[in-house]
């Protein structure tokens, strides 16, 4: 009787044990993960946007260098975020008005399937390119905290303007005009 008393007590003993580690580690990966978020430099108006190959649903790759002497609309984006799916077409529409004027939009969905952005896409009938941030490298170099986040990038590639939530086709079509070039 006593040894299955005993047995009992170390399986318990065990068991807090391995709770009490799991905590630890994760109180311990909290603290790291708070610490070293500081590590990325928020950017600033005038800051030049941080230069980013991504491949789009076509598989064609898209380098922010490579818009140069354009206005770029760059829009960090999820399926799931539903002002994100409130601004697509409202995005849509000015795109349609302003890609001959210069200004093109990137849209940055964060690290979601292939199929997913494929169907929003779809069922939204999306004109514009979209590029897939498979591993957030690019989300992590702007900084990128809550979708929607809009980065107005300049002609000369630096940083107009950055907008977070959801914007009315009119904001679009003012942020537009901010960075269509002269």
């Amino acid at each position: 009787m006593n040894g299955k008393k005993n047995k009992k007590k170390t399986n318990r003993l065990i068991m807090r044990s391995v709770i009490l580690l799991l905590l630890i580690a994760a109180i311990g990966y909290t603290i790291y993960n708070s610490a070293t978020a500081d590590d990325v430099s928020l950017l600033e108006v005038g800051d030049d946007a941080p230069n980013f190959s991504l491949t789009d649903l076509d598989g064609n790759q898209h380098k922010l260098s490579d818009y140069r002497g354009q206005g770029v609309f760059l829009n960090f984006w999820g399926t799931w975020c539903e002002p994100c799916k409130e601004e697509m077409p409202a995005m849509d529409s000015q795109y349609g008005e302003y890609k001959d004027q210069g200004v093109q939009v990137l849209a940055v969905n964060i690290a979601q399937s292939d199929f997913e952005v494929q169907s929003f896409s779809d069922q939204f009938k999306l004109s514009f390119p979209i590029v897939i941030d498979k591993t957030k490298d690019v989300m992590t170099a702007y900084n990128i905290r809550p979708l929607p986040t809009t980065v107005l990038v300049n002609p000369e590639g630096k940083i107009e303007r950055v907008v977070t939530g959801e914007m009315t086709e009119q904001d679009i079509k003012g942020y537009m005009e901010e960075i269509k070039p002269e």
